[in-house]
């Protein structure tokens, strides 16, 4: 049973939140100033470049809410769903399975309908994307419903079976009805607070309420990419918090844990916020300047006629390559034999555009050849 006033759901003030403003301004004015700056670059690329980004963009956001969780998804499976889901074509597009597709689907629908207000019946067919086969691991759980808590309370726990240490416990499922209600009568209605205040907000009440079973923290970051578009005033996503939520992941998990065992003066939790937020747009340079390189790269040699294989290589070397590349990785990847992919590889060390990595190891392996360096 929990202990009253524990956590901060049990408050009789609950949830009434309350922060210091001026611990707020100085960040949210840098954080105003970075998403300035960032939507003015993205406004002067072309129409190609901009769908790249936003496709980078997206494809890194889906891979790094799911790490979150401890789920890896396939890459190329991630970012071929969401380029079908654009409308656009790549090269090396694969199939994708229906748990990435069911994830795409969500983080697309929260993106493209950012205007729409959010329902009960939205946020469970957002469940509901994310568990088609409607299953968690090996565990049956309640998908496209509230959880019911019929094997017990939701907690938080870490540590070895017998050891385990309760971070959180979320309210009683019989009070989560009423709990969803407030929270979305607000999520649509509230219009006095900044976005990305809200957005803030909305992160720290949805995961507090822990409404389903599991994808708490999914369906969580999705929300806050939504507030996120309506403070950019458009769709496309351009920088992750996801992705920066994943480097900063144990600060996260600390500062939930704190918040939700604190009053509701969550002035703390806004601050550690929209840090995250503004080094995600920070980050999101490098997403561009490597799309920006790409771009040269390509440009440079385009009097160059390359074959499939070339094609396919270069721009997994551009996207940035895990691991060497030897000439049996090459042979597997684009399935041909190792006496071509040689040759495929010879004929790009003549052109000077890879050229073989310094000794390390039994086999050789290749790289680009660094003639152009990243644009800030």
């Amino acid at each position: 049973m929990q202990r009253k006033g524990k956590y901060i759901y049990q408050r009789k003030e609950w949830p009434n939140f309350r922060w210091d403003n001026s611990s707020l301004i100085t960040l949210l004015a840098e954080v105003r100033y970075l998403q300035g700056l960032h939507l003015g670059k993205m406004g002067s690329l072309g129409f190609e470049l901009k769908n790249t980004a936003v496709l980078e963009t997206m494809t890194l956001d889906v891979l790094k809410s799911t790490e979150i969780e401890g789920l890896v998804l396939n890459i190329e499976q991630v970012r071929s769903s969401i380029a079908r889901s654009l409308g656009l074509d790549i090269v090396d597009s694969v199939h994708s399975n229906r748990d990435v597709d069911g994830v795409v689907d969500m983080v697309m629908d929260a993106a493209n309908r950012f205007k729409d207000n959010i329902k009960v019946e939205r946020l469970f067919a957002w469940h509901s994307s994310l568990f088609p086969s409607g299953r968690s691991g090996f565990f049956n759980i309640n998908v496209g419903k509230w959880r019911s808590d019929s094997k017990g309370p939701m907690q938080v726990v870490s540590g070895p079976i017998g050891k385990e240490k309760i971070h959180y416990q979320a309210p009683s499922a019989e009070l989560i009805q009423q709990e969803m209600a407030t929270f979305i009568q607000w999520f649509n209605q509230n219009e006095e607070n900044d976005h990305f205040i809200k957005a803030g907000i909305s992160h720290l009440w949805f995961v507090t309420i822990h409404p389903f079973d599991d994808g708490n923290g999914r369906i969580a970051r999705a929300l806050t990419e939504m507030l996120l578009a309506r403070a950019d005033g458009m769709p496309q996503r351009y920088y992750s918090m996801s992705a920066q939520i994943s480097l900063e992941r144990n600060q996260y998990y600390n500062q939930l844990e704190k918040s939700q065992k604190g009053n509701l003066d969550i002035t703390d939790w806004l601050v550690w916020f929209l840090t995250c937020l503004k080094n995600a747009l920070v980050a999101s340079d490098h997403i561009l300047s490597r799309i920006l390189f790409k771009h040269h790269f390509w440009n440079k040699n385009a009097t160059i006629i390359f074959n499939d294989r070339q094609v396919l290589m270069l721009n997994k070397l551009l996207d940035g390559f895990h691991g060497k590349l030897t000439t049996s990785k090459w042979a597997i990847i684009s399935k041909c034999s190792p006496d071509t992919a040689l040759r495929d590889i010879q004929k790009l060390i003549d052109y000077k555009i890879i050229q073989k990595a310094d000794k390390g190891g039994r086999s050789t392996h290749y790289k680009l050849v660094d003639t152009f360096t990243t644009q800030k």
